[in-house]
């Protein structure tokens, strides 16, 4: 098992590599850094002049160069100006070396926001923890009704019951959470104002009237996709011998499904509730835009739309870490709860 694990770290490490490699390319790209370069100066600047913001910080330097001091394996220089000789930060806002240093990611250094005037630490891992409080509450909300719901129908397959959950959970799988947001926000909002359309409030304190729309959007989502799979492998699971070698032994029904099936029935729900967290990623964007909720999805927007370079790879090297973390998280896991599986 230790040599699995450490075999996928591996794996994980240089995928992470290859990846942030790539997305550097892509956002240094010309039309990105002209872009940037209007920005930080103004719409009408000269083109001489935003070819000389870009080298006064830096980003004319070598590609390799500058990715491998982004990593932090090459040491950073800073600028010298050239109208007067001295050398000067990239940004006086920012914690760049005034003197040659190794100062990157592997230093714990992600660079500077220069939409938000602040170091990328000091902007991302607020905001992540942002999300994550809100990953929380919907997991505490999606997980146990999603299971209730699978269990619920696949013990009497076939039934009415069965029916009219297995209705519900394609139907909110079927809506995603753009819709569902505004349908939610028009109804509890705006009709019966039961709760509060924005959360931008809960960045000061967390209420059950500024938080529980982007939660029940994001968790109705993805209630009735576990629900299913649930569903499918509890319908799987009671058709086993052993489960009817139980049932002929005079164990009650209940009996054989908690103490029998409900455990093998949920190794297949595990792994997709683990992979839930990557989808949660993707689905914050749209919901904290929505909702102004000001977590990991609403900087990455922003990041994004004033193509902040290091904002952006800060949030794509968190982004690509946690999809492989919850990978291999999910297939440890599956490996410890089916005693079938056997690592290799």
């Amino acid at each position: 098992m230790f040599a699995f694990i450490a075999r996928r770290i591996g794996t994980i490490l240089l995928t992470m590599l290859c990846l942030t490699l790539v997305v550097f390319f892509l956002v240094n790209l010309e039309p990105n850094l002209k872009k940037l370069a209007i920005s930080q100066t103004e719409m009408h600047t000269a083109a001489d002049q935003l070819e000389s913001w870009l080298v006064n910080h830096g980003y004319r330097q070598n590609f390799f160069l500058r990715y491998g001091q982004w990593l932090g394996v090459l040491p950073k220089h800073p600028i010298t100006d050239p109208a007067t000789g001295k050398t000067t930060q990239r940004f006086s806002f920012c914690n760049d070396p005034t003197e040659p240093a190794f100062s990157g990611v592997l230093q714990g250094d992600f660079g500077c926001s220069t939409k938000f005037k602040t170091t990328v630490a000091a902007k991302l891992f607020p905001a992540l923890g942002a999300t994550g409080l809100l990953m929380f509450w919907v997991l505490a909300v999606m997980v146990p009704i999603s299971l209730l719901i699978g269990i619920l129908a696949g013990m009497r397959e076939g039934s009415r019951t069965d029916r009219v959950l297995s209705v519900a959970s394609i139907a909110s799988t079927a809506t995603p959470e753009y819709v569902s947001g505004v349908i939610f926000t028009v109804i509890f909002a705006s009709w019966l104002g039961w709760l509060n359309g924005s959360a931008a409030s809960a960045s000061q304190g967390i209420t059950f009237y500024n938080f529980t729309l982007p939660v029940i959007t994001l968790a109705i989502y993805g209630i009735g996709y576990i629900a299913r799979m649930t569903r499918a492998s509890m319908v799987e699971v009671m058709t086993q011998q052993y489960i009817r070698t139980a049932r002929l032994k005079g164990l009650s029904f209940g009996s054989v499904v908690i103490k029998h099936a409900l455990r093998n029935a949920l190794i297949a729900p595990f792994t997709v509730i683990m992979l839930q967290f990557p989808w949660l990623l993707t689905g914050v964007v749209i919901v904290e835009v929505m909702f102004r909720y000001q977590g990991f999805g609403y900087t990455l927007v922003e990041a994004a739309g004033n193509n902040d370079i290091d904002l952006l790879l800060g949030c794509s090297l968190v982004s690509v870490f946690i999809v492989l973390i919850t990978q291999l998280i999910s297939d440890v896991g599956y490996a410890f709860l089916n005693p079938r599986i056997r690592v290799q």
